[in-house]
């Protein structure tokens, strides 16, 4: 089980994970091992859902990615209110 952030326009309805782009163009997904890591490196407002590891494949199908990133700090100049800005 992975933890990922979700994105701030994401809806009850139609959630969407946190994706970034890296310095070198490709596409991270940003995933946590456990729900206080995400907390506290992502910010305490953070907004997340539970997916199963092997439910990754079809989260990418919806929402392409290049590489997984686990347990990322953010930088505090790249959060806003608690979260992921």
């Amino acid at each position: 089980m992975l933890y990922l952030p979700l994105h701030r326009s994401s809806t009850e309805t139609e959630p969407r994970a946190e994706i970034r782009r890296l310095r070198d163009g490709r596409t991270a997904l940003l995933v946590y091992s456990a729900l206080d890591r995400l907390l506290d490196l992502c910010g305490p407002n953070q907004r997340w859902i539970l997916v199963r590891t092997p439910d990754l494949a079809e989260l990418k199908a919806r929402q392409p990615f290049d590489v997984v990133i686990t347990d990322l700090a953010v930088p505090e100049q790249y959060r806003s209110a608690g979260a992921i800005a």
